[in-house]
């Protein structure tokens, strides 16, 4: 057997990563979690197992069964399905994977998920990077490795498992209006190298196909607009409610009050009004990617 960074072992020498670390300050999060680990411990002692003995038919060490059990890690849908079959469960224990799907990521993610899942129109506007809606998942892995302090291998893919689950967005039934204006910058920086950038780019020009996607790029020697401040977001509701947030606007905060969305929202329709037309951004994405 042999070790992994968490002091757990796997039987067959492999990495040991049934899931993940719960963070402490994610109440629901944590309850969630234990929950199912306390179901898990459950039925192996109703099977009469010991921890060893149900960590070796699964595979993995019996330190991470306890971290399982105890709540202190989440685990995967893979753990789930090869418990419920060691254990006999029947699927009760599988059926679990729905309860812990959403915990694997971190609440700020979960919570910004939540109000994209909702949302009817989506206005956003990127200054320095693309959107994580926009994001292919080895431009968003190369872009969440730039971070200080380095995110841990369990975070990072925590951070680009929430990512990519958002993009969900996209088959949604109806589909919301999304309209994302991006800083010419942010097209041209290559993040994760030359080839990473390119599909980059041809994924935006994919998306900028679906009939409810507007993309937009604001030229470099457009200055005069309100989006030097950073970035813009405006989520609206069916019920007729939003939520905004800006980088240089109400310290930071997302805002509801009708007035403070006024403001987002007329400082959204002026960057839109100077960036080029969804037709000729089309055509600049392609020129930048033929410079690639």
């Amino acid at each position: 057997m042999s070790a992994v960074g968490d002091g757990t072992e796997r039987a067959d020498g492999g990495a040991d990563e049934p899931g993940w670390d719960v963070d402490p300050d994610d109440e629901s999060g944590v309850a969630v979690v234990t929950a199912v680990g306390r179901q898990i411990k459950t039925w192996r002692e109703a099977a009469g197992m010991r921890a060893a003995e149900f960590g070796a038919a699964l595979g993995y060490g019996e330190d991470l069964i306890y971290k399982v059990e105890g709540g202190s890690r989440i685990p995967r849908p893979e753990f789930m399905d090869g418990a419920d079959a060691v254990l006999g469960a029947a699927g009760k224990l599988a059926a679990m994977k729905a309860d812990i799907a959403e915990v694997r990521y971190p609440k700020k993610i979960r919570d910004l998920a939540k109000l994209e899942a909702k949302a009817v129109e989506l206005a956003a506007y990127g200054s320095h990077n693309l959107h994580g809606l926009l994001q292919t998942e080895e431009y968003a892995r190369a872009l969440l490795g730039t971070r200080r302090p380095v995110l841990s291998p369990d975070d990072l893919e925590r951070a680009l498992a929430g990512r990519m689950a958002r993009q969900s967005i996209f088959d949604r039934a109806p589909a919301p209006e999304l309209s994302f204006v991006q800083e010419e910058a942010s097209l041209r920086r290559p993040i994760g190298g030359v080839e990473v950038w390119r599909r980059q780019l041809e994924n935006l020009l994919r998306l900028g196909e679906l009939p409810f996607v507007d993309i937009q790029v604001m030229p470099t020697s457009r200055w005069d607009h309100p989006g030097t401040g950073g970035r813009i977001q405006v989520l609206k509701f069916a019920d007729g409610t939003a939520v905004g947030r800006a980088d240089d606007e109400f310290a930071g905060r997302p805002i509801s009050h009708p007035k403070q969305l006024r403001i987002l929202e007329l400082g959204f329709g002026a960057i839109r009004a100077r960036a080029l037309t969804p037709e000729e951004s089309v055509t600049f994405i392609e020129q930048v990617r033929g410079e690639t």
